[in-house]
């Protein structure tokens, strides 16, 4: 099936809708009549550029308040149309795009609405033009697309055909048995893509703000196109989206955010089964953080406090790496690299994650199909060249393939001559926090998901003392990576103080598992934890009525505590630096959460730190 993507859909001129559109790979665009009117140029002119850039046009749209209106609405309206004909020849398009009507002067008699809609196909048809027609969730009459398509079934003309919009379909409720069972596939006209989440709100106010890619959401999408392909249908397969963040973003990234949700429709509901899974991710292989000289001197300070010692450095590079566990942290401190790029733009800070797979030409062969941006490394004689593609704002996310026992750091780096002891037990990487501004909340968890086979959790709101964050977690299919995606619109808050500090998204927390937090508490000095309210105790008494030797553990240790039927867990986070935030976690029994309940206390806690306020 050829991709096309409607220009209301992303920001920008339709001179800079086009060309994303043409560089994300689509075949077509459907031009949304208001981005036609604005632009200061001629109908003809849009048809050339949209042909030197390789795009069809696929569609004008839309035709507003057309079928069922008394006189002497119904002849303006035919006036109307005759001139968007003429408008259509200059742009060299064939299909005109009528939505039901929403008018109060509207007539509730379906043989008048389809004699209309008859009466203009035949008009269409003498331009060599054909007529979709579309129902809107919230037009005055016809709402539901089995309406459509009765209408277009009484009109019974071969230039008019039923619209299917997977919005204004599934917001309604309808189910797949009209299109299964009735509308044959040479009447469908167009098929227009769009995903939501699940929200209660006006429906109206529901499709204008908060559309999103297929996959991005929680609608049924991949078992409409799953029907479609049932029914041989191998025709356009157009966006359609209306969201406020994606009309701020670049136009260029949500083109391509939109192109690689369709490549992931197309996986979900293949028209053959040689479709090649995504490869599994199976760890967190290494965290790279950008330094230079000194700046990094506080970070690296709290990591030894941590119980990170300095183990192993670069054949070749002024890089080295800090070890505990099985956590590897990178510092990369070379002039010449993407890292000192990140350092510049965004100063001390998480540049790449590593990622382990278990295959990487297979992973490789995904992102590229994914349109992932590539980045090549340098390496020296017998050094790996460790693959990258870029990740969440700036960073990178290097893609990494263990071999039996060998991992990256036997291969480019070289013990340090005497390691110093002094670990405190730290054991694994059990998830990496990003913060992402909210234009970006729906590409970055889509980037997991799409690339990597992550499952995305449910969205929770999480309350600072000066907004609310959104979060949700991006996990493995193995449970061995998880990273939390958090975004706010509140200036003031912790995600967004965060934004500010290092000039974009990035890792804003990490955080490790141990056997005995308590150990490791102690090791890192009272000095250099998140310091956590005495009432916060006094209303874990009452909740939990923990033994009380146990409780004043906690408090002189700045733990925080959660549990649920499946186990309890333990955790307690580190100042900032850099903006930066490390949490430390013990799981008991098979917790499995984050300790969200903790949540208020944590980001309040912060925002008391970082105002230099007293506890």
């Amino acid at each position: 099936m050829k991709k096309a993507l409607a220009t209301v859909s992303i920001s920008g001129s339709l001179e800079e809708k086009l060309r994303a559109a043409a560089q994300a790979g689509y075949d077509g665009v459907e031009i949304f009549e208001n981005d036609l009117t604005q632009f200061n140029g001629k109908p003809s002119d849009v048809r050339q550029m949209a042909a030197d850039l390789g795009l069809e046009i696929l569609a004008l749209q839309p035709f507003r308040d057309f079928e069922a209106m008394p006189e002497p609405f119904r002849s303006q309206n035919f006036y109307r149309a005759q001139r968007k004909f003429e408008l259509m020849h200059e742009l060299g398009t064939r299909r005109l795009l009528i939505c039901s009507n929403v008018s109060a002067h509207a007539i509730d008699d379906r043989a008048v609405a389809a004699a209309d809609l008859r009466e203009l196909a035949e008009l269409a048809e003498r331009e060599g033009f054909s007529i979709g027609y579309e129902a809107l969730a919230w037009g005055r009459h016809v709402a539901d697309y089995d309406v459509a398509w009765d209408l277009v079934r009484r009109a019974d003309h071969p230039s008019l055909g039923v619209i299917l919009d997977t919005f204004h379909m599934f917001v309604r409720g309808n189910s797949l048995d009209c299109l299964r069972d009735d509308i044959p596939v040479d009447r469908i006209a167009l098929v227009q893509l769009a995903d939501a989440p699940s929200l209660q709100m006006d429906v109206l106010h529901f499709s204008r703000h908060f559309r999103c890619f297929p996959g991005q959401g929680d609608l049924p999408v991949a078992a409409f196109l799953q029907c479609l392909r049932d029914k041989g249908f191998d025709d356009y397969l157009s966006h359609e989206i209306f969201n406020d963040e994606f009309r701020a973003s670049s136009p260029l990234e949500k083109a391509v955010d939109g192109m690689r949700s369709l490549i992931w429709l197309d996986d979900q509901a293949p028209a053959t089964p040689s479709v090649e899974q995504a490869p599994e991710i199976t760890d967190v292989e290494f965290i790279e953080f950008a330094v230079s000289g000194d700046s990094g001197d506080e970070l690296i300070g709290l990591l030894q406090r941590l119980g990170f010692r300095e183990t192993h450095r670069h054949r070749s590079k002024d890089v080295s790496l800090m070890r505990q566990g099985d956590i590897n942290l990178v510092l990369n401190r070379e002039p010449a690299s993407q890292a000192h790029e990140h350092l510049q733009a965004h100063g001390v800070s998480v540049c790449a994650l590593g990622l382990a797979t278990t295959d990487l030409n297979a992973m490789l062969r995904r992102t590229e199909r994914y349109r992932s941006v590539r980045f090549a490394n340098q390496s020296g004689p017998g050094e790996l060249n460790i693959p990258a593609i870029r990740g969440i704002g700036d960073s990178l996310v290097y893609l990494v393939e263990r071999r039996g026992e060998v991992r990256f750091f036997d291969v480019d780096f070289v013990p340090c001559e005497q390691p110093e002891a002094g670990t405190v037990g730290l054991q694994r990487i059990d998830h990496v926090g990003q913060a992402v501004s909210n234009t970006d909340f729906l590409s970055a968890s889509f980037f997991y998901k799409s690339l990597f086979g992550f499952n995305i959790e449910a969205s929770t709101d999480l309350p600072d003392l000066y907004g609310l964050v959104v979060s949700r977690v991006a996990k493995s299919p193995n449970g061995r990576v998880r990273i939390p995606i958090n975004t706010t619109a509140a200036r003031q808050a912790s995600t967004q103080r965060f934004i500010s500090k290092a000039q974009g998204s990035g890792v804003q927390q990490i955080a490790f598992t141990c056997d005995d937090i308590f150990a490791v508490a102690e090791a890192i000095g009272a000095e250099n934890l998140l310091a956590i309210p005495d009432n916060y105790y006094r209303d874990l008494d009452a909740r939990y009525a923990l033994d009380q030797a146990l409780l004043a553990r906690m408090q002189a240790a700045q733990i925080l505590y959660d549990r649920n039927d499946d186990g309890e867990f333990f955790h307690l986070y580190t100042r900032e630096v850099h903006g930066v935030f490390f949490e430390v976690v013990q799981r008991v029994g098979d917790y499995d959460r984050y300790g969200e309940a903790n949540s208020h206390i944590r980001l309040a806690s912060q925002a008391r730190a970082s105002r230099g306020l007293q506890q």
